[in-house]
């Protein structure tokens, strides 16, 4: 089991109905060490657990960048040969998997470079609202290290397989906001002087709906994207007969019927 580590470089705050996870390591644009990495599940946990909190928004400190790849001063003493890079996988891999498990909605917030590791963290996110100085790029090829499956998996099914291909022969990290947007690896792009607003409007916007028909439609999406053999239907069931044993749908109901907006409590 990964053990907590406290890093002022991982910082969670929560803000009404947004809870707000940021990387932060500003003089090294964001890249992301094995505390942070550490640090996450229980951060993840924390607004999992909490009612109050229906969206979660990634982002990263500073002016510079969401986050630059992984932290590779770290590489010579942590990452050094293969069973060393076995061990980070499994710490980088727990942080991942909990955002990855989130039952609410997850939104990357990007602004400068995205790269690498950033792409990977991004990705896990079921949104990317990127600012248009945003840029992209995986340069696994310039440092000459096995980029794993799972994640050229997750990429692909994003991006499509030329796309992706084009990511990693070229290890280009100069795609631009609008590049992203045309392969499909962001969603939206904003004025940066606007994505904070854009991104905690939106957040709030989604805040609003109801949490475990949010909740539904989030698994359903994760399973469907999946082989037909890893589906599993049956707890996509018990999610959708939540939906409709619930107060809120009730609520839903009456709320629709009396022309006001409704007010979800997530049960």
């Amino acid at each position: 089991m990964t053990a907590t580590v406290k890093t002022e470089k991982l910082l969670m705050q929560k803000d009404g109905p947004i809870g707000w996870i940021t990387f932060n390591q500003p003089e090294k644009r964001n890249a992301v060490s094995q505390e942070m990495w550490q640090a996450m599940p229980e951060y993840v946990a924390d607004l999992a657990a909490d009612d109050a909190i229906r969206v979660v928004i990634l982002r990263g400190a500073g002016e510079q960048a969401f986050v630059a790849g992984a932290d590779i001063s770290q590489f010579k003493d942590r990452r050094r040969n293969a069973a060393d890079e076995e061990e980070y996988r499994r710490i980088s891999g727990a942080g991942s998997q909990s955002l990855a498990n989130l039952g609410k909605p997850l939104l990357a917030m990007i602004h400068g470079f995205c790269i690498g590791g950033g792409v990977s963290i991004a990705i896990t996110c079921d949104m990317r609202i990127a600012a248009d100085d945003a840029r992209f790029g995986i340069p696994a090829a310039r440092l000459g290290l096995g980029y794993h499956y799972h994640g050229m998996e997750k990429l692909m099914s994003l991006i499509g397989p030329a796309y992706t291909k084009e990511l990693f022969f070229t290890a280009r990290t100069d795609f631009s906001a609008p590049d992203a947007l045309r392969m499909g690896l962001v969603n939206q792009v904003v004025p940066k002087a606007d994505l904070e607003r854009f991104t905690r409007d939106y957040a709030t916007m989604m805040s609003r709906n109801a949490p475990l028909t949010l909740r539904s439609a989030k698994a359903s999406v994760d399973q469907l994207v999946r082989p037909e053999e890893r589906r599993d239907y049956a707890m996509l069931d018990r999610l959708i007969k939540d939906c409709f044993d619930s107060q809120d749908y009730q609520e839903g109901v009456k709320a629709f019927s009396e022309k006001r907006r409704p007010q979800f409590q997530g049960r």
